[in-house]
């Protein structure tokens, strides 16, 4: 069991939820994610670890309700625990000195990029961040980016906060006037696939967080299967990040729309569970 110590709502669908985990909080690193499951008949759901203390030995994950394991999780309080928390998964970033770095957070995807900033920086990178969300509520841990990034650029769709414009926008306003060497884009799989597309007009290798169906985070099952160069791979084992350039988006779209019908018949099952008082 894993107690939440602390739960802070970013908006009304986005919270920060920390956990204790001593044992993961001390072995993990940028680009590792976890799966919990929250009761006994609980799916599994993965999500990336944004942040570990391991003197305090916490995680922090970022959570936006999409479902209904999510919308369980997000109702949840502090001193509350969740039945399983497996982790850390997956291969960590890999991490270097590349020279100019630009990373690219959409949405929530900003959460596992906050740990890639902080060590490319650390790392001696000149990093360049550019935060994307459709209003400025969907904007989150700014003020976490802009102290391990040199610069921090920050595009609304709406033009309610920052700049208006899609992230594409901001990632070419970067490029042009400075010489990237190395690019990061994480977030919606539409947002990576333009993300990359823009960055590979300019020859910037680039490397992307895929956020696919998992079940039991082993490589067996198969549900995270995507093509990467034409082979298959899978993200919870030989990911989550691969190179953009080699990635088959419109494939993996597709299969992460497999179970839409199914999800909201489940959610809408459960919202009317909440409203009965079940």
């Amino acid at each position: 069991m894993n107690k939440i110590v602390e739960k802070e709502f970013f908006s009304e669908n986005v919270a920060k939820i920390v956990l204790e985990a001593p044992e993961i909080a001390h072995s993990r690193k940028a680009g590792h994610f976890v799966i919990i499951r929250i009761d006994e008949k609980g799916e599994r759901i993965p999500l990336t670890i944004a942040d570990g203390d391991p003197e305090k030995g916490t995680i922090t994950l970022v959570v936006q309700q999409v479902g209904v394991t999510s919308a369980k999780l997000l109702a949840m309080n502090e001193g509350d625990e969740i039945l399983d928390v497996v982790g850390p998964l997956g291969h960590p970033t890999h991490i270097e000195n590349f020279g100019t770095v630009l990373c690219a957070g959409g949405g929530v995807g900003v959460a596992p990029m906050m740990p890639i900033v902080k060590a490319l920086k650390a790392a001696g990178n000149k990093v360049y961040t550019v935060l994307a969300g459709r209003t400025k509520e969907l904007i989150i841990l700014e003020d976490e980016m802009k102290q391990h990034s040199d610069e921090l650029v920050v595009m609304t769709d709406d033009g309610s906060y920052g700049k208006k414009g899609l992230v594409t926008a901001g990632m070419e306003e970067i490029i042009q006037r400075e010489k990237v060497d190395k690019a990061f884009v994480i977030g919606p799989a539409i947002m990576m696939k333009f993300g990359s597309l823009t960055t590979k007009k300019y020859n910037i290798p680039t490397d992307v967080s895929l956020n696919t169906i998992m079940v039991d985070g082993t490589g067996m099952c198969g549900a995270c299967r995507v093509s990467i160069g034409g082979k298959t791979k899978f993200v919870c084992v030989d990911g989550p990040e691969f190179d953009a350039f080699e990635v088959n988006w419109d494939e993996m779209m597709m299969r992460m729309g497999a179970y839409k019908t199914q999800e909201h018949a489940a959610y809408e099952k459960y919202l009317q569970t909440v409203e009965k008082g079940e």
